[in-house]
């Protein structure tokens, strides 16, 4: 009975911190992401071409324009 209880326990933590974990948000393919703070938390969004562009874009917003460290680094998509 103990050992069941144990088993279920361990798999519902399992279960938790499966279902919390994110997936990179940096897209490889643009130089520039942009960290958005809105209610609720923030996200990243790397559509950007420069710098200049994300700044206008983050222009009057709780925004953050950052290079992004993963560009070029998925190169499958050029082949």
């Amino acid at each position: 009975m103990l050992g069941r209880l144990v088993g279920t326990i361990l798999a519902g933590g399992v279960l938790l911190a499966a279902t919390s974990a994110s997936a990179q948000n940096y897209d490889p393919r643009y130089p520039v992401c942009m960290t958005l703070t809105e209610w609720g938390g923030s996200h990243i969004v790397c559509s950007f071409t420069s710098i200049a562009q994300c700044k206008e874009t983050a222009s009057g917003r709780a925004a953050q324009c950052d290079v992004n460290p993963f560009y070029g680094y998925d190169r499958r998509g050029s082949r």
